[in-house]
């Protein structure tokens, strides 16, 4: 190998080359962010409407189907999922992954403007946000006070913090929970109003009229010129109350206080937040996209602990809820993996080459090719986070492969004699084929994970590219550092079996003891059983080849026995318990509901398994959500309790069910959590043309599914009851007595709801004047009989009852579209021993037996997850198969060689299947993931031996006494790889804290797969050449039959 011997005679280059890679990979660092998962922009375009006043039906069928039907001609779409609501409509658009996000979004925006021409004049301009899933809130920031209102508080958070957190770099955005906004609030009286016969509209013109400030010209004297404002604006309750609505002939005046009570409050009463029962409002930090997620957690910590000082006295300030920690622990927990497989590997290595200088060159190339794949991290944009990292874990028995079968082959040559220099070109020469043959099996093995489809190749394509990057720099690092620093290292041929001088007793000198009994044991004893067993069974063959149909065999049993699921359950520290009250619940009604969920998770703040709880109310800070409450319960470290997050959760939810007039649903936040949100795991969507259709067929589901009790908590997303009161107008009457539809409507906006009418200026900031019909006015149908609006035609007041009719019933709170249809949704738990997977396979059989053709079965959330990641991944197993028997044959010029190879693969995957049996894991994307990587872990082996039975053949070797010296001379090779492969997997396969479960997947699939196919491998290829490699050469055959036709010639 050209590199290696140009390393061997110009050392100098050949460390200055390395020394440059480390350089450029530390200057990197730096710039490479740290975050869980990688920054996965999800291309998602939102569109939100107002339609103010409409029925969910109403802006279903003239909002939301209209604006579909237009979008759908956009490329690249994958799914688009809608929301119709009362007074809104809410769509999301989803784009395939290699659709530019920017790109998409000014595609929306061009559809939307062309189509508002269609959409009600009544309904407010469409709004396009390009959504950010990673935008999720990374700390939780209480603010509590004893003496201060919640209005004072959110007052103060946002004139002195949020603009303090909001400058640390990397923040997005700082989101207020349970924030209570300062408004003026007008409360009408509606038979103040009659009494004095005045209308809302009249108060509306009022407060519109005196609640300004306006330009009034200049003043220009000899010096100095003046601008004129005129400011009526008001900023109290006193001022509002003295606007004048009326003056009468006799001086009789009409004041808002005579018909309205003037209130500073609360924009919005019905959110709230408290923290260990006490109330007050908390500050949730987002990070930019593209943020150092953990610097930014710590600078806002920093920010918080800076700001405390300056607090008033009566106000204190604390960490609710850190995600952080999480984030830092895992990374935490795959570094100290890191350091330990690396110890693990560098003993592997000392006790089979016996000698400190020789471990000395692979404990080089591990930092270096590590260190130099920052730089092309760096480069192509990635972060620093747990899948990078478990990458690096795994590199780590990859990265000195090529190092360990570089240095045992020169260490071999100087056990024959050799002078080092020699010994080290010789060596490397020879095995250098094999080297880069090995690399590009496991290059193209990975390859394929970095471009799988849908969210598993956005998750993992940082993660296959770095493991590549550091594979490829390790193999330049063993071909040019190891035999370059052995040439320099050894000055004389070793001589097998020396021992130590006895009169050195340390721990070295032992070690070093001990590893050569160990070296002359295995060369002397385990080498040669290896030999005469192999003579024997290569004599009969059928023996060892019949284990490949007995490996498919017991794959495919323990492959089908194997729960199976999107991603494995994690214990993050956080229990979240939803709670939904029945529609129309009042915030009194949820507030006294939470307190009894609140005493529930106070026993585990008692016993020490919780740090807090944090109790909102109002789902998302959406107002429309009043009967959705949330609590978090961030629990203590995980080396500070026994029970895991999961327990916890089943305890608070077998309490929880015993509370009426509430469904509670409790969980653990989903393992990958930018991906799965708050949703169950189960999702079955039925798609049609009626909503009453579909219904149906949902009860009837979800009735046939009570029959299996592994799955439970089943509901569908379409219920009929929300108390609703259809208000009918009498056009035709109301237009003979001059009443507009505006009036109306504003009238009954105003009465029965709320509505922004102005805004008042207090301290520099802007906060509304809210107008709106007093509480006891609006309890029941009959309060609207004393209500008035002014006819046009002829000034008089006619009541609002004579020309509506009002029809109470109940309707659906929202209405769902997916993919352009109509649909409802089927959502469900299921029990910890019971498969998503199979979960999935019963809900499509009894949907199947129930729903006609017409109607469409789809799914969503982690269900469809789910589904996509089983076909991708099995596409790309398929093709990191193809890829590496296409390599192979490409390298051995022989459609054979890569079969006597890849026979070896069943022998992998088995084992890896009975890793996951032994561990109690299940078949999901980590396990899968590591399937993958065994096919080319399963094939490098192989090659070792192949290559060099190939070069046996050319020397002029027997063709039974090529492979069996080949077999015998590439054993120690092949056993040191596959061990500190092996071991590189322990501190995977024994993980503790957080990520342990996803870590312990994948060691598991890694180090079971990896022991059990490397002792049948050793025999399973050498048996399957001796039948079918009879006919195959080295690639180099047609090269030497041309050179001897040319000597014949001549």
């Amino acid at each position: 190998m050209w590199i290696s011997e140009f390393s061997v005679k110009r050392p100098v280059s050949a460390g200055v080359f390395n020394a440059i890679l480390v350089i450029i990979g530390l200057l990197a660092i730096n710039n490479i962010p740290t975050r869980e998962y990688p920054d996965v922009d999800p291309s998602q375009i939102s569109v939100s409407t107002t339609y103010r006043g409409a029925s969910a039906q109403i802006v279903e069928r003239k909002i939301t189907k209209v604006l579909e039907d237009e979008l759908a001609g956009i490329s690249g779409i994958q799914k688009i999922n809608s929301t119709s609501r009362d007074g809104g409509s809410s769509i999301r658009i989803e784009f395939s992954s290699n659709r530019n996000p920017d790109d998409a979004a000014n595609d929306v925006r061009d559809i939307i403007q062309k189509t508002a021409s269609k959409l009600p004049r009544e309904s407010n301009p469409p709004r396009v946000l390009k959504s950010n899933s990673n935008a999720d809130t990374i700390l939780y920031i209480s603010l509590l006070s004893d003496q201060r209102s919640l209005i004072d508080l959110t007052d103060y958070a946002e004139r002195n913090l949020v603009d303090r957190f909001s400058t640390i770099d990397g923040v997005s955005t700082i989101n207020i929970s349970g924030k209570r906004t300062p408004a003026m609030r007008v409360w009408l009286d509606r038979e103040a109003l009659a009494a004095r016969r005045l209308t809302v509209q009249d108060i509306e013109t009022a407060l519109k009229r005196d609640n300004v400030e306006l330009p009034a010209g200049t003043l220009e004297s000899e010096t100095r010129l003046f601008s004129l404002r005129t400011n009526t604006q008001l900023n109290s309750p006193e001022e509002f109350e003295s606007i004048v609505i009326q003056s009468g002939s006799y001086g009789n005046i009409i004041r808002l206080k005579d018909v309205a009570d003037v209130r500073f409050m609360a924009e919005d009463d019905r959110l709230f937040a408290r923290t260990n029962l006490v109330p007050g409002i908390t500050l949730g930090v987002i990070p930019q996209s593209k943020a150092n997620i953990l610097a930014v957690a710590k600078d806002a910590k920093l920010r918080m602990n800076q700001i405390i000082p300056s607090l008033p006295n009566d106000m204190s300030m604390d960490v609710n809820i850190d995600y952080s920690e999480f984030i830092e622990e895992s990374i935490s927990e795959v570094v100290s993996a890191l350091l330990i497989s690396i110890s693990i590997v560098l003993f592997v290595i000392f006790f089979f080459v016996g000698s400190g200088r020789a471990t000395l060159i692979p404990a080089l190339t591990i930092p270096i090719a590590i260190i130099a794949s920052f730089f092309v991290m760096s480069l192509l944009g990635f972060s620093l986070n747990t899948l990078t990292l478990l990458g690096f874990v795994l590199a780590i028995g990859l990265v000195v492969d090529d190092s360990i079968v570089v240095l045992e082959n020169i260490i071999r040559r100087l056990e024959m004699g050799e002078k080092p220099i020699i010994a080290a070109i010789n060596g490397s020469r020879e095995i250098g084929f094999a080297v880069i043959s090995t690399t590009i099996v496991l290059v193209v093995t990975i390859l394929p994970i970095s471009f799988i489809p849908g969210e598993i190749g956005k998750i993992f394509n940082e993660f296959g590219i770095s493991l590549i990057t550091t594979i490829i720099l390790s193999t330049f690092v063993a071909l040019t550092l190891a035999p370059m620093m052995m040439s320099l290292m050894f000055k004389k041929s070793i001589e097998r079996g020396s021992r130590c001088p006895s009169e050195k007793i340390d721990i070295y000198f032992t070690l070093k003891d001990w590893s050569y009994r160990f070296i002359m044991f295995f060369d002397n004893k385990v080498a040669d059983l290896y030999e005469k067993t192999l003579k024997k069974v290569i004599d009969k063959p059928l023996i060892m080849i019949g284990i490949i149909p007995f490996a498919l065999l017991v794959t495919f049993s323990i492959f089908k026995s194997l729960p199976q699921e999107y991603a494995p359950t994690e214990d993050r520290g956080m229990v979240i318990v939803r709670i939904a009250g029945p529609e129309g619940s009042t915030t009194e009604y949820m507030d006294e509901q939470v307190r009894y969920v609140e005493s529930i998770a106070k026993f585990e703040l008692d016993n020490g398994n919780a740090r807090r709880i944090l109790a909102r109310a109002g789902g998302w800070g959406v107002g429309d959500q009043i009967n959705q409450a949330f609590i978090f319960l961030p629990l203590t470290s995980w080396s500070e309790r026994d029970d895991s997050s999961v327990d916890i959760a089943n305890r608070i939810r077998r309490k929880a069910a015993s509370i009426p007039g509430i469904e509670t649903r409790v969980f653990v936040p989903p393992s990958l959590n930018n991906f799965g949100g708050f949703s169950r795991p189960l999702q079955i969507v039925l798609g049609g043309s009626d909503y009453i259709e579909l219904s149906r067929y949902q009860d009837q589901i979800i009735n046939r599914a009570k029959e299996n009790r592994q799955i439970f908590g089943l509901t569908g997303d379409y219920y009929e009851r929300k108390p609703t009161i259809k208000i009918s107008l009498q056009k035709e009457k109301a237009a003979d007595l001059g009443i507009s539809i505006e009036d109306v409507a504003s009238t009954l906006e105003i009465m029965l709801g709320s509505k922004e009418v102005t805004r008042y200026i207090e301290r520099g900031e802007e906060y509304k004047v809210i107008l709106q019909g007093s509480a006891e006015d609006r309890n029941t149908p009959s309060d609207l009989e004393n209500i008035y609006i002014r006819s046009k035609a002829s000034d008089s007041l006619i009541p609002l009852a004579s020309i509506v009719k009002l029809e109470e019933s109940a309707g659906p709170p929202d209405l769902k579209r997916l993919d352009r249809m109509r649909s409802i949704t089927i959502s469900g738990s299921i029990a910890e021993d019971y498969s998503l997977g199979d979960a999935i396979e019963y809900m499509q059989m009894i949907s199947r037996e129930i729903i006609p053709e017409d109607v469409r079965l789809s799914y969503d959330g982690e269900t469809r997850r789910y589904i996509e990641s089983e076909n991708s991944i099995l596409w790309t197993l398929a093709l990191a198969f193809l890829l590496i028997f296409l390599v192979l044959a490409a390298q051995f010029e022989s459609l054979l060689s890569p079969i006597v190879i890849m026979v070896t693969v069943p022998l992998a995957l088995m084992g890896g299947l009975l890793g996951l049996l032994v561990v109690g894991s299940t078949l999901n994307i980590y396990s899968q993931i590591g399937a993958i990587l065994l096919i080319g872990l399963a094939a490098k082996n192989g090659v070792l031996i192949v290559e060099f039975t190939n070069q046996l053949r050319d020397q002029g070797y027997e063709f039974k006494e090529s492979i069996i010296s080949a077999s015998k001379i590439r054993l120690r090779p092949v056993i040191m790889t596959s061990l500190c492969t092996a071991g590189g997997a322990i501190p995977l396969l024994m993980a503790t804290g957080a990520g342990e479960v996803s870590r312990e997947t994948l060691g598991a699939v890694i180090f079971f797969g990896v022991v059990i196919s490397v002792f049948l491998t050793l025999f399973v290829v050498p048996i399957t050449y001796s039948l079918i490699g009879k006919n195959t050469g080295s690639p180099k055959r047609v090269a030497r039959l041309i050179a001897a036709m040319e000597t014949d010639k001549n």
